[in-house]
């Protein structure tokens, strides 16, 4: 059976997925990344290998996602693709006439508008968490709540409190204040819920044209009270895909599996989940740029280097 494999690696979350001829999803892995994108990949891989059918075959490989070129060095990615692609393309299978894509991670969150089957505008917010799925993090577990149990409660609430979403700083002294001065958790929390949805439509849609059909992709469409609040807000239905928080994986082996059609992968193997690279940075002092450039090593050699403004480091990759 030739089967095709998307990675996403996020700064929260590292996520893969794997396609069969038919684009039916075979398997799939979810795991954190804790700030260690090549050991978060290895163990996504090797768990998918346990999953994968016998006899399946690895006939393509791309990558997506802000560690894309680092994880694309490591697996011997086909294709290295940007995450506002990939998440367009998971869109369009699932939904040919969407026209509208909510994206919201782990750390950064993404407007793509679609028209005619095609990405005509987007934007993406990648300094302020107060729109992002860390800072819901950091609320549960200040509350002492799973994200199910904010979710829960958040649907619970009837009179919502007003919490300003312009900052972490300030939203989080906010809640310890209306906490402080007795009003409930469930209005606190849907409070915090309609911030974060007033912040990303003020900084990340700006004025965009947010057109039905709307699908809400990512880790934080897990929360139902961010989908309300996306629906009251937009006075529209919000519609959350199955495999919501893998879409990004989803549209990575879906290009690649159109790309491999007359092609030989050069996919590394699952062994590389047991190979121990190295990754370091350092400043290129060529000009007066100073460039921060990475690279990735094993066994002494190095693989790959990226990160500069021109290509005098770029080694092995290509964006």
């Amino acid at each position: 059976m030739k089967v095709y494999l998307g990675i996403d690696v996020g700064s929260l979350s590292t996520k893969t997925a794997i396609l069969d001829e038919d684009n039916n999803l075979v398997c799939r892995t979810y795991l954190l990344t804790q700030g260690n994108p090549v050991r978060a990949l290895q163990h996504g891989l090797g768990h998918l290998e346990k999953l994968l059918p016998d006899g399946a075959e690895i006939c393509g490989v791309a990558t997506t996602g802000s560690a894309r070129y680092l994880a694309g060095v490591i697996v011997g990615a086909d294709l290295i693709k940007n995450e506002i692609t990939a998440q367009a393309t998971a869109a369009l299978h699932y939904m040919p006439d969407v026209q509208t894509v909510i994206e919201i991670g782990g750390q950064d969150s993404k407007i793509i508008i679609i028209r005619d089957g095609f990405v005509t505008d987007f934007n993406m917010n990648t300094v302020c968490a107060a729109g992002t799925g860390s800072f819901l993090d950091h609320q549960a577990h200040r509350l002492n709540l799973t994200i199910e149990q904010l979710s829960q409660l958040a649907m619970k609430s009837c009179n919502p409190i007003n919490i300003s979403g312009k900052c972490t700083v300030f939203a989080e002294s906010e809640m310890i204040h209306k906490q402080q001065t007795g009003h409930c958790t469930e209005d606190i929390i849907y409070g915090l819920c309609r911030s974060l949805v007033r912040n990303y439509l003020n900084y990340v849609v700006l004025n965009k044209d947010i057109v039905a059909p709307i699908l809400f992709q990512g880790g934080v469409a897990f929360n139902k009270g961010i989908a309300r609040a996306f629906k009251e807000e937009l006075k529209t239905e919000i519609i959350i895909p199955e495999n919501h928080e893998i879409m990004g994986a989803i549209g990575a082996a879906l290009l690649i599996k159109e790309e491999m059609k007359y092609t030989k992968s050069f996919f590394n193997g699952f062994n590389i989940s047991e190979q121990d690279y190295i990754t370091s940075s350092f400043e290129c002092e060529d000009c007066s740029c100073f460039c921060q450039i990475a690279q990735l090593s094993l066994d002494g050699h190095i693989l790959a280097s990226w990160g500069g403004r021109c290509d005098l480091w770029q080694e092995a990759i290509k964006a």
